[in-house]
């Protein structure tokens, strides 16, 4: 998806994370997403994978080194960065429809009334839920409700897309379809992605590059840039020699963490 001259979107530079009450989380992690790139990061239970995303939200700061976004420093959150969280029931406000959860975001940057219907079915077109519009969260499945989750965050047009697991919940061909869903969404709305899971099948299926994590504290055990050609099909791709040999790589490396 990313080109190789294509600019720097994020950079980390030896970023170490620690909180009082325990071991440092995070040490010495550095690298760069370019502008446009599906970026995404693995790594065992308790490597820092969701501390890692959250610095780059703005959530939390650094303890050590530093984080730019489009060469300013990340001092906090902000509507060009959006995340989609894992647990999609508690992300959704349970007393607005469909719509109306896609409308908060509006809402929130602040776009006039009589331009939001138009971005609302818009987005609603884009991820599939039209015949659910009025609909409340918990008259969707999982599958639906985390369309709905990743619309919302698409309405604030953010340059960064955050996803911290999203699909980690859904069974395997719900899985399979918004993983396919985001991939075509991130290509033709030219957003950069960073994409947290544990899944390596996963990370190469969706990613241009992945880094890998360790553990205690995590860092970067070695950075994959995956050469697969974009559109991918989830049998084919899955069957390609280059897939193969980089699961059977990263699943050696990770193999001791």
């Amino acid at each position: 998806m990313a080109a190789d001259k294509a600019g720097s979107a994020v950079s980390v530079r030896g970023v170490s994370m620690a909180f009082t009450t325990g071991a440092p989380v995070l040490a010495d992690v550095s690298f760069e997403v370019r502008e446009g790139e599906f970026f995404c990061i693995v790594g065992p239970s308790g490597c820092g994978k969701t501390t890692l995303l959250r610095l780059l939200a703005g959530l939390l700061k650094p303890t050590g080194g530093d984080i730019d976004f489009y060469g300013a420093p990340i001092a906090g959150p902000g509507r060009d960065r959006a995340i989609v969280f894992q647990d999609y029931s508690k992300a959704l406000l349970p007393w607005r429809t469909v719509a109306g959860n896609i409308s908060l975001s509006l809402e929130a940057c602040n776009v006039p009334e009589e331009e939001r219907a138009g971005r609302i079915n818009a987005l609603l077109a884009k991820m599939n839920l039209q015949r659910a519009a009025k609909q409340y969260p918990s008259a969707l499945s999982g599958g639906m409700q985390q369309r709905v989750q990743i619309a919302r965050c698409l309405a604030q047009q953010p340059k960064l897309l955050l996803m911290d697991e999203p699909f980690g919940a859904l069974d395997a061909m719900t899985r399979q379809t918004l993983q396919d869903e985001v991939a075509r969404l991130a290509v033709e709305q030219k957003t950069t992605v960073v994409f947290i899971t544990h899944d390596l099948e996963e990370a190469i299926y969706l990613g241009d590059r992945v880094i890998a994590l360790g553990t205690n504290p995590g860092r970067i055990v070695e950075m994959v840039e995956v050469g697969i050609p974009r559109p991918r099909n989830q049998l084919l791709t899955r069957e390609d020699s280059r897939f193969l040999a980089h699961r059977h790589h990263l699943f050696g490396l990770l193999q001791g963490h």
